[in-house]
């Protein structure tokens, strides 16, 4: 919905979600991906609300079969891959993040993975179609994208070790640098601006990695009871590899993807328990994954792949009238058992404030709670209250400030004794844009719904505000001498935004040089 209002307002590209902090906003979507909220925005533009999230997941669900059934297809009969790609949808914790985690991000992002594993070991050249596969992880969910690149690092290098070939490994490094760069326009403001927000309280107390591994307990109810949830997928979900694993492995015939699916099932296997903690405490970016059980996304992959390899030579391979109604039959089968297992065991009814409806009252009316880790340092947005008007004139910076030791973001009510007398006249409020003319007769300070953040531009009368006064709220605050004030609030392009699209830009005329290139190879090798 919010970015749907910036379309509106005409930014196809939005920065900041101005519904965030009760109307004070947030750099949301500097840090999410934008793949997810960009479709969600798309589907709601042309379905009512309510059908939306249907939408958004009917899409992945199909997305992950088809993109399955394409890497499936290369290492397997259409018969197999078909039946395994049924699997990896089916599988309990692409439904487990469907039916109760509604995470939008990281369902999406499993389209990805099966892609990711086939144009990382194919033999044939796929640096191009890898590495936009990279890019669409990072743009996807981000910690999907830590685990895609971990993935294929162990891969490729258990596939170049089987096959004392190391030209995948070049062929990856080079995939993942192009990958990143097409990407880098999210990707380098998001980990530059981390300086300018709270991003550590996305691993506080409940969120950490420690506190989450398999049949783990923290004594708050509701992740314990995810955890636990969680936790049995985790054991139903390695035994059935296990099983698939061993099944694939008593046909006798080798197979290239045997050895780098057992590595990852190790790998796995290992990092769910508490003893892999310093692999989490010390690799890169692993540890914002929060929860160890997310590499049960990767594990549905392993899962599929090792149904479709134990599938080779037996009956359901055969394409006889018989064999394809019994195995469109066992899938639909399949399909509604557990469809209906995920939404008795899974599915979690709105609660009254989380409904769609209510949800479109809130975004028109006052907007939401904040998001802990996009606040902006170092401010608490606990202190930011609730129905604040879009400007105060105040006597000082501190003035008409809240305390959330007290209260968190209780109903604003004006005092008198804060307020300076002034006209004030609104000429443009956009989420990205605002401009504001304020006559006092007394030098004051001009007091806005609005979190600071450095990519905010200030203007009073022309001439940049750059030092603004800090509130322990975050909210932005501008000298005013006496007499008229034009403010203008413009979000621009920092030097990270700037560098990021740059690198984009580069990338993306690399990939159309290789292209061009490597449709003028096929052709001469046609002629």
């Amino acid at each position: 919905m919010e970015v749907v209002k910036h379309w509106r307002e005409g930014v196809l590209y939005p920065h900041w979600d101005s519904s965030a902090n009760y109307g004070a906003g947030e750099p949301r979507f500097i840090f999410y991906p934008p793949v997810s909220w960009l479709l969600g925005a798309l589907l709601g533009v042309l379905l009512p609300w309510t059908w939306t999230p249907v939408a958004f997941t009917l899409i992945a669900l199909i997305g992950c079969g088809l993109s399955f059934f394409i890497m499936a297809r290369e290492w397997m009969a259409d018969d197999a891959a078909a039946v395994a790609a049924c699997a990896y949808v089916l599988n309990p914790y692409l439904l487990f993040v469907a039916y109760e985690r509604a995470a939008y991000g990281e369902l999406l992002s499993a389209i990805w993975l099966p892609l990711l594993i086939l144009y990382g070991l194919r033999k044939q050249p796929s640096l191009l179609p890898l590495s936009l596969i990279i890019a669409l992880l990072w743009l996807t969910n981000a910690p999907s994208a830590v685990m895609g690149c971990y993935l294929l690092a162990l891969m490729v290098l258990v596939t170049a070790m089987q096959d004392r070939s190391y030209a995948l490994i070049g062929r990856a490094a080079g995939a993942v640098a192009l990958g990143l760069g097409l990407a880098a326009f999210y990707v380098i403001p998001a980990t530059y601006e981390q300086r300018w927000v709270e991003i550590a309280r996305a691993i506080a107390p409940g969120m950490r990695i420690e506190d989450s591994f398999l049949f783990g307990h923290t004594g708050e109810a509701f992740h314990d009871q995810v955890l636990r949830t969680a936790s049995w997928i985790a054991v139903a979900m390695l035994t059935a590899a296990v099983a698939a694993l061993t099944l694939s492995l008593r046909n006798g015939r080798s197979h290239p993807l045997r050895s780098p699916l057992i590595a990852t099932l190790v790998l796995i296997s290992f990092l769910l328990f508490p003893f892999s903690n310093f692999l989490w405490k010390y690799l890169p970016e692993l540890k914002f994954l929060q929860f160890p059980w997310r590499w049960l996304l990767v594990l549905g992959v392993v899962i599929a792949i090792c149904i479709g390899l134990a599938l080779r030579g037996s009956l359901l391979e055969a394409s006889t009238r018989k064999t394809i109604l019994f195995r469109a039959v066992s899938m639909l089968l399949l399909a509604v058992v557990m469809s209906s297992l995920s939404a008795f065991a899974f599915w979690q009814p709105c609660d009254d404030e989380d409904n769609i409806t209510a949800q479109r009252a809130t975004f028109r009316n006052g907007g939401f709670e904040g998001t802990d880790e996009y606040t902006a340092v170092p401010a608490d947005n606990g202190d930011i209250q609730q129905g604040l008007p879009m400007v105060r004139v105040v006597r000082s910076a501190e003035a008409d400030e809240a305390d959330s030791s007290i209260a968190e973001n209780p109903p604003w009510t004006q005092n008198s004794l804060d307020a300076v007398p002034a006209s004030v006249q609104i000429h443009l409020s956009k989420a990205e844009n605002k401009v504001i003319e304020i006559h006092t007769s007394a030098p004051a300070f001009a007091l806005f719904q609005l979190m600071d953040y450095p990519a905010w531009q200030v203007r009073v009368n022309g001439a940049p505000v750059i030092a603004r006064p800090r509130r322990d709220d975050g909210l932005l605050t501008i000298p005013l001498q006496a007499g008229r004030s034009v403010i203008s609030i413009h979000y621009v392009a920092t030097g990270d935004v700037a560098l990021g699209r740059a690198l984009s830009l580069l990338s993306l005329c690399i990939t159309v040089m290789l292209l061009i290139r490597t449709k003028r190879r096929r052709n001469l090798q046609l002629s």
